[in-house]
């Protein structure tokens, strides 16, 4: 590489160099100007206008990342379909119209047999219980 094919990349260190000093520059001004009055109530956890009630680092029940993951991932496969079905009569004049339509069916089919699966092993219930067999109390020999 040339000493002159530097030069080619002088403008993007000069606009990183100067990306940089206008966020450290905003920064420090806003350090400045802001006020720094803290209190008690400025440091509370907000809670959409409510008083908060216990404290802000609560656990969450996991079932609900469970069902939203669920949705999320039906959701987006199911919006994939309507892109399909969009130009599915183009496909139908060129021919290929049956095997459009057997790709959405298998497709529907894997969507339902997932569906099936989460259901099966209670993923869709919200409260789900544990029950462990206990083994039948043993008869004492005196």
């Amino acid at each position: 590489m040339a000493s002159n094919d530097i030069n080619v990349f002088m403008p993007v260190v000069i606009l990183m160099g100067l990306g940089i000093l206008v966020v450290a520059g905003a920064g420090l001004v806003s350090k400045i100007l802001r006020p720094h009055r803290p209190s008690v109530l400025k440091e509370t956890p907000y809670e959409c206008g409510e008083e908060p009630i216990g404290v802000a680092w609560s656990a969450f029940n996991v079932r609900f990342y469970v069902v939203g993951l669920i949705f999320i991932i039906f959701d987006v496969e199911a919006a994939l379909m309507y892109p399909v079905a969009a130009v599915f009569k183009k496909f139908n004049e060129l021919g290929m119209g049956g095997l459009v339509l057997f790709e959405i069916f298998l497709f529907t089919i894997i969507l339902v047999a997932g569906l099936a699966y989460c259901w099966a092993k209670g993923d869709l219930d919200w409260v789900k219980s544990f029950q462990v067999n206990n083994p039948a109390p043993s008869k004492k020999v005196s």
